[in-house]
């Protein structure tokens, strides 16, 4: 497999396939870290995650589409407003569904993972009916296109660097959130010891509720980020709903640095094999070493000690 190439080729290829699978991180980061909110935080597993995604990525596609119509002067500038109406489109959303559906079903895991799959068919279904079925792509803005030489033989395209610095900016405003503000106190306090948490004045119910919006907003902001990489579709949710459940055990449900770390295995293992081998074989080998290692660490690489 390495015999065709010299060590110079070997490692303009590793570099190049390392910076590729770093913007496939970024994509895996967003995705788990609303999922490892869910269902690390709250125990919800939640199989229409990646309908809040493409929600979050069609948001994108029709304010892009807005922009270049009503409002051309400011179209370089659009993303930024598309990934605040992403957000708040699928985090409103996502409070909807936990006061209509989920919070119903907390405490019975088989079933809140029914009911979401049955969601993420509705959710489907909709975006077909009022949208399209046909894949869609943005525009991006000038200054979004072209690449970075990094050396002679390396370039990164300056859009997958944007999506790096938006997942990094995003990864520090949650673990700020959830580890130093008040409100992330509550939901920690709350998953630790509910009846606990209600008997000194907190909020259950409303916790939730900003818990579950909180983690379908960050998904509508990686369709955000998902736009820049590829075609959207009603179905292009259900391509990456398995690898960040993977992403999420895989790193230990409920640890921020687990998620992170567990990200990047994933990505930069599968991102340098695609190279050498086809997609698929790719991607068996990775889920067969992830599972083998599960099998040996079954509370993922990073576990959170609780008291009992």
């Amino acid at each position: 497999m390495f015999g065709d190439y010299s060590l110079g080729d070997l490692g303009a290829i590793f570099a190049m396939q390392g910076f590729a699978g770093l913007i496939l991180f970024s994509v895996y980061v967003l995705m788990a870290l609303g999922l490892a909110i869910i269902f690390g935080q709250m125990g919800v597993i939640n199989m229409a995650h990646g309908e809040f995604m493409i929600l979050g990525a069609y948001t994108t596609y029709l304010t892009s589409t807005f922009f270049q119509s009503h409002l051309p002067s400011l179209f370089p500038g659009y993303f930024f407003v598309a990934m605040a109406l992403a957000f708040c489109a699928s985090g409103a959303l996502g409070m909807l569904v936990e006061w209509a559906l989920i919070r119903h079903l907390y405490k019975r895991p088989l079933d809140t993972l029914l009911a979401t799959w049955g969601l993420s068919l509705i959710l489907q279904q909709a975006y077909r009916s009022f949208i399209g079925a046909r894949e869609v792509g943005v525009e991006l803005p000038q200054w979004m296109l072209g690449s970075k030489q990094i050396t002679d033989t390396i370039e990164v395209p300056i859009n997958g660097i944007f999506v790096m610095t938006l997942t990094a900016l995003i990864t520090l405003a949650v673990a700020y959130i959830m580890y130093r503000s008040r409100w992330g106190k509550q939901v920690r306090a709350v998953v630790q010891n509910r009846v606990m948490a209600g008997a000194t004045g907190i909020n259950t119910e409303k916790v939730d509720r900003y818990t579950f919006g909180l983690g379908c907003g960050i998904a509508g902001i990686a369709g955000s980020a998902f736009t820049m990489i590829g075609s959207t579709g009603p179905t292009s949710g259900q391509l990456y709903i398995v690898d960040t459940f993977l992403v999420v055990v895989f790193g230990g449900a409920a640890s921020l640095l687990g998620t992170i770390a567990s990200a990047f295995t994933i990505s930069q293992a599968q991102s340098t094999m695609e190279f050498f081998m086809s997609g698929s074989m790719a991607k068996v080998l990775t889920l067969l070493a992830i599972v083998i290692i599960l099998m040996l660490r079954p509370q993922g690489l990073f576990a959170i000690k609780v008291r009992r």
